[in-house]
């Protein structure tokens, strides 16, 4: 069992799960290719243009960006005004709202960005949210080696990937203007604090 099956219930049940191999860092550098495969798979109830699909259920506001590839599931809203890119996939009864952006990430169902928010390079459980203004930030720009390093279980995680946001278990709570700095690890339940950091970079 990988980190991710411990994290989000159905994570297994989801359609890419087959290809979809090691943790979730390692997942999401190939979710463009994963999200482009299945385009292939889908049925009427989704209507295609090009790399992108949402489902009919779906309702997409005037002034929102969707830039493929994407799959978007049913009973999702896009506000005016966000941006989709990067590779996305959204399960159904998602929300990305006013001014968020969203950017090669997966939504599990009921998953929710209130609006002005950035979510890079991360894997939501079911049933997330993000309040107003709220950050799960994909890049350490600030260190001259932003390699992956977490601190979890009383262990530090490594990798060489340079991009990678969050793992966010299935309901977890993100208060406004909270920021969840790259490469971080929250249990299913977490609630993160108004104004809260979430920075799980071992400081050695």
């Amino acid at each position: 069992m990988t980190i991710v099956d411990a994290h989000i219930a159905s994570w297994r049940h989801a359609p890419f799960a087959g290809w979809a191999t090691g943790e979730a860092w390692d997942v999401i550098p190939g979710l463009a290719g994963m999200v482009a495969r299945l385009l292939k798979t889908l049925g009427s109830e989704y209507e295609i243009e090009g790399d992108i699909a949402i489902h009919r259920t779906t309702r997409v506001e005037t002034g929102a960006v969707l830039k493929g590839p994407l799959i978007v599931g049913p009973k999702c809203l896009i506000a005016m005004g966000s941006l989709i890119r990067g590779g996305c996939w959204l399960d159904s009864d998602c929300i990305v709202g006013p001014g968020a952006e969203l950017k090669t990430t997966i939504l599990f169902r009921g998953s929710r960005l209130a609006h002005f928010n950035f979510v890079g390079d991360s894997i939501l459980g079911r049933d997330v949210n993000l309040e107003a203004g709220s950050i799960i930030a994909n890049y350490r720009n600030e260190l001259a080696d932003p390699r992956l390093r977490i601190g979890y279980n009383g262990t530090t995680l490594e990798a060489d990937t340079l991009k990678f946001g969050a793992l966010v278990g299935d309901g977890c709570r993100i208060g406004a203007n909270a920021v969840v700095a790259p490469g971080a690890i929250l249990a299913p339940g977490t609630v993160v604090s108004r104004l809260g950091l979430i920075d799980q970079r071992p400081v050695s």
